[in-house]
């Protein structure tokens, strides 16, 4: 109890400050910055870890008595116990902050009832959790850009609940899914600066409220045509046919510098076709314009091919008149 020494290079720090054993370098005093920065991290992780063992000694009291050695107030205390009661220590990233843990901590699972009906459940969504620490990670993201993430998702399960246990069914549903991508070869490119992408699995766990007699459509890109398949079936859809969006400016590409996007059509039950005269190309020529936006012209084609039945768009960027919408930024 009478010692306490951190050394490093030309830095020795005890219980009454930091003193210099030699002269030091510009990189050094950088790097024994990080290391107190570190410190100071580890910190936070170690009080909450001594909360927790100390909650077998004293119970009730252990905010009481923990205050009385530390000078902390409760609440504080609280939020250290509570993040080194979710995070066992062999799950904690070491390359992220602690305030980056605390960001993604409140995240909870979904849970259906006996009557089918969807909620938040109390218990910890430990999975979602892994990969947004593993994103940020991989990305470099900070603080903010992780909160801005996570509310995402909370408003992305706000609605999936809601269309869930949603009375009224679609008959026609638009989809533009948020689809993850493995070859993001740099910050500055990558989607989540746009939206925040879904696995395939999370997508495919959607409750969709498609009427029994519903079509779908839903686009694709080139990379992700197994997926947009695979997706179809796990909403209760057929596969039918598609059209091309061919663009007049050029994206990026492995093999082909793409340049144009897939609309699918799929149907569950009886749907009729649209009439001769609202049977289009399928070739649909129309700019690209700012990230993931389509074209207006595809909204107008679709309506004019179905106007009476009740529309849907999921994973919308803005509202439109004449339909109900779902989405980040909708």
């Amino acid at each position: 109890m009478n010692e306490l020494q951190l050394q490093t290079g030309p830095y020795r720090t005890t219980y009454v400050g930091t003193e210099l054993v030699r002269e030091s370098t510009p990189q050094e005093w950088e790097v024994y910055g990080e290391i107190l920065r570190r410190v100071d991290e580890a910190k936070q992780w170690a009080i909450g870890d001594w909360l927790c063992d100390g909650k077998r000694h004293y119970g009730d009291g252990l905010y009481k008595k923990a205050s009385a050695i530390l000078g902390y107030q409760e609440q504080s205390m609280k939020q250290f116990k509570i993040l080194a009661d979710s995070f066992d220590i062999k799950f904690r990233r070491l390359n992220l902050s602690w305030a980056h843990h605390q960001e993604v901590a409140s995240l909870k699972t979904i849970e259906e009832d006996e009557d089918d009906k969807l909620s938040m459940s109390g218990d910890t969504d430990y999975e979602t959790i892994a990969e947004m620490l593993t994103w940020a990670e991989k990305e470099g993201a900070s603080v903010r850009d992780l909160r801005d993430s996570v509310q995402q998702y909370k408003r992305r399960q706000k609605e999936e609940i809601r269309l869930a246990n949603e009375p009224e069914r679609y008959s026609l549903i638009l989809a533009d899914p948020a689809w993850e991508y493995e070859f993001v070869e740099s910050k500055s490119r990558s989607l989540e600066n746009h939206y925040q992408p879904s696995s395939l699995e999370d997508m495919k766990r959607l409750r969709v409220p498609a009427a029994d007699n519903c079509i779908l459509f839903m686009w694709a890109t080139s990379p992700k045509l197994c997926e947009a398949i695979e997706l179809i079936a796990a909403w209760g859809f057929e596969y039918r046919t598609c059209a091309v969006w061919a663009k007049d400016k050029i994206g990026m590409g492995y093999y082909f510098r793409q340049q144009h996007e897939l609309l699918f059509i799929a149907t569950k039950g009886e749907i009729g076709t649209p009439n001769p005269e609202n049977r289009v190309s399928s070739i649909i020529t129309a700019p690209r314009k700012e990230h993931s936006a389509k074209p207006e012209c595809v909204y107008e084609i679709i309506e004019s091919m179905y106007p009476e039945y009740k529309r849907l768009e999921m994973f919308a960027r803005d509202k439109r008149i004449g339909w109900d919408v779902w989405g980040d930024e909708s």
